[in-house]
């Protein structure tokens, strides 16, 4: 007989490889790879040392799978729900709960905006060009 095995995760997963950007406390800040991600959570795999509980960000291209939309850049916040060893030149596989999300702007977007040009207003005074961040 088969044992019937309860799924827990609350979105389904995505097997995507993405490259992540990872930014820890005290600035510590590294690289890795998603092994599958959902709204809610992402498995990662990193060559940076993590421990359960501490806070991270993440900043990646979201997949439209995910985000029921087009692709798009976001910076994620969230917690380093379990850590696994790993063999290799990785330190570890970590489980995070994705928390808060902040969506980037593209960079054809951050492009389009410094191209805005200044315009006069109605007092005869220029206005300055609207430029990105």
């Amino acid at each position: 007989m088969i044992p019937i095995q309860v799924e827990r995760r609350a979105g389904q997963r995505f097997d995507f490889n993405l490259p992540v950007s990872l930014g820890l406390a005290k600035d510590r800040r590294g690289s890795a790879f998603t092994q599958n991600l959902s709204a809610r959570g992402v498995f990662l795999c990193t060559d940076l040392l993590l421990v359960e509980g501490d806070a991270v960000e993440l900043t990646l291209a979201m997949p439209s799978e995910i985000t029921l939309a087009e692709a798009m850049r976001v910076r994620c916040r969230g917690k380093i729900l379990r850590v696994l060893a790993a063999g290799g030149d990785a330190k570890c596989f970590a489980a995070v709960q994705l928390e808060k999300y902040e969506y980037l702007p593209s960079e054809n977007d951050a492009t389009a905006f410094s191209r805005i040009p200044a315009t006069a207003d109605p007092a005869g005074e220029d206005e300055p060009a609207v430029t990105a961040r």
